[in-house]
């Protein structure tokens, strides 16, 4: 299963990352591809809290993808998992998570972010490139944060 995570130093303090990542309201904000979250249900960063991710193809057809809070500790990580069943996704998805954690740093917040995604059946062999792909999206969601939060970029 594809398993990747990113680490940049972000000069902004745990709790303003915190309060940008742990919201889905933000995610157009940072996180790439996303037009806009619907459906947004529970506390920033609860348990069992979730949201509706839509998300536009190059074409700009709407995907709507679903996801629901699995883990959190407030201020320093949230892990949103994707629901699978019974959607489009399905057919080449097993599982997909999205992990953010934030630990002090002395320019302001280490923010790691981790996507991990198992390939069901044939798409297996795609794994290297799931990784890669998976690679550029977190290093873009680290991109958005930064700008989000006044940052220049890398």
């Amino acid at each position: 299963m594809p398993d990747v995570s990113r680490t940049r130093a972000i000069e902004a303090s745990p709790d303003r990352v915190w309060g940008l990542v742990s919201d889905p309201y933000n995610l157009p904000r940072w996180y790439p591809e996303t037009a806009r979250v619907e459906n947004v249900n529970g506390e920033p960063g609860a348990l069992q809290s979730g949201f509706t991710q839509v998300m536009e193809t190059r074409g700009g057809t709407p995907v709507r993808a679903d996801f629901r809070c699995i883990e959190s500790a407030q201020g320093e990580r949230v892990v949103w998992e994707q629901q699978i069943e019974g959607t489009p996704f399905e057919r080449f998805l097993r599982r997909v998570e999205l992990e953010v954690e934030i630990d002090p740093h002395e320019r302001g917040s280490a923010v790691t972010i981790g996507g991990r995604r198992g390939l069901r059946g044939l798409s297996r062999l795609g794994a290297p490139m799931m990784r890669q792909a998976t690679r550029r999206t977190l290093d873009a969601a680290l991109d958005g944060i930064e700008f989000a939060l006044g940052e220049s970029g890398p």
